[in-house]
């Protein structure tokens, strides 16, 4: 029985060393011939699948003695199964340098100034975040004044907080924290 399961093993060797040469050619094609490969890698693939289940009903039939080798074996198979099943998927939606090029545009100075352009809206994201939160602390520590002072029997300040996003002449966008102290209705 341990020879049927090395023939199996033999198949499993040759038709992954197939599919690995298809997966790895499929983003440098288009069209048809694409389309054509992609539906041959699928059909080895289930091929493989079937040659897996017949090499685990295979260590099934093994003695015991011996099974825990088959078994660790066909263990290290299925998780190079799920490998080449997951550059399958990405090699269906990859594309070729070409089509790439193709889609984004081939101007390497543009993804440079874009990348530019990100990194500085994020400082200007990040120091405003920090903006916010100096103001949000400032708020909080005013409403805690108001309670000191309201538990001491002194009039009150209640700290009403808005914040507003605003947009200036000069078309920068900059955080205004108002703080409005009004006499609370209570005194």
């Amino acid at each position: 029985m341990s020879s049927d399961f090395e023939a199996y093993e033999q198949d499993f060797g040759t038709l992954t060393a197939e599919i690995t040469n298809k997966i790895g050619r499929i983003p440098k094609l288009g069209g048809k011939e694409k389309t054509q490969l992609v539906l041959n890698v699928d059909k080895q693939l289930e091929e493989v699948r079937e040659l897996m289940e017949q090499m685990d009903l295979e260590v099934r039939e093994i003695p015991i003695q011996s099974r825990g080798m088959y078994q660790s074996r066909l263990k290290s198979y299925k998780g190079e199964m799920e490998k080449l099943e997951k550059d399958f998927k990405r090699s269906r939606i990859a594309y070729s340098d070409d089509v790439r090029n193709e889609l984004l545009g081939e101007d390497a100075g543009s993804s440079e100034s874009q990348r530019a352009h990100l990194l500085d809206n994020t400082e200007k994201l990040e120091r405003s975040s920090r903006r916010l939160e100096a103001g949000y602390q400032i708020a909080v520590e005013t409403d805690a004044q108001a309670e000191t002072t309201n538990a001491q029997g002194e009039p009150t300040l209640r700290g009403n907080s808005r914040v507003t996003l605003g947009t200036l002449s000069d078309h920068r966008q900059q955080t205004i924290l108002e703080l409005k102290c009004v006499e609370s209705p209570d005194v």
